[in-house]
């Protein structure tokens, strides 16, 4: 029983991430699959701002393009600036040894970043950068203390409303989820249609199994 009432005490507890040791409160992301429009912006704020350094392999061109409702013609035009072909997975130019001499580190590749940090976390990192005179960037991120990556947005932060901001970053955040699960959309759409059926199929199953044990004592 402590068991069980500790699991759900965790569930309505405020979600945290430990950052040095620390336990930071994470901002829930306003994630949904189904906002075409937010996840055609998340496409353009990822390639035109994260691809610079940062891959993301598993996904494709092709693929995205298709999912979002992009055409393909407008979609190679305007989002896959590291190839001319659609169907090639979406690859960083950067040189990888030119990497290692601008950050010690090869940036991380971030198809699956939100499936393993989670969209919370991500959405906290993206929104969590602040300035720190100490740092060989002048930034460092309330979620990632002493992370090594400049704050590549903060041109864009400085030109608009925080609140407007958070939004860019919620749709970016929002793209980084789809492209961690392409499928998890349909997944959950298709969840509902067989739970519908299991409920429905229940109704005969329970009036049957009542008409065959009633005389059975």
């Amino acid at each position: 029983m402590k068991k069980i009432i500790v699991l759900l005490a965790a569930l309505f507890l405020p979600v945290t991430a430990l950052a040095a040791g620390v336990e930071v409160e994470l901002e829930t992301a306003p994630i949904n699959l189904n906002d075409k429009v937010s996840l055609q912006r998340g496409a353009q704020l990822f390639v035109n701002n994260c691809m610079g350094c940062h891959s993301a392999k598993y996904m494709r061109y092709e693929r995205m393009a298709s999912d979002l409702g992009i055409p393909l013609d407008v979609a190679l035009k305007n989002l896959a600036f590291t190839t001319d072909k659609i169907g090639d997975p979406m690859v960083s130019a950067m040189p990888k040894d030119a990497a290692k001499k601008w950050f010690g580190n090869l940036p991380p590749d971030l198809s699956l970043a939100a499936r393993v940090r989670g969209a919370d976390w991500v959405y906290a990192y993206l929104t969590g950068f602040h300035s720190d005179a100490k740092r060989p960037f002048g930034v460092n991120n309330h979620v990632f203390p002493d992370v090594g990556m400049p704050h590549v947005l903060s041109t864009m932060q400085a030109s608009m409303p925080e609140k407007e901001f958070k939004s860019r970053m919620a749709d970016l955040t929002n793209f980084m989820v789809y492209i961690a699960e392409p499928i998890r959309a349909e997944r959950e759409r298709l969840g509902v249609w067989v739970l519908l059926f299991i409920l429905i199929l229940g109704i005969p199953v329970y009036f049957l199994n009542r008409e065959y044990w009633k005389d059975v004592h």
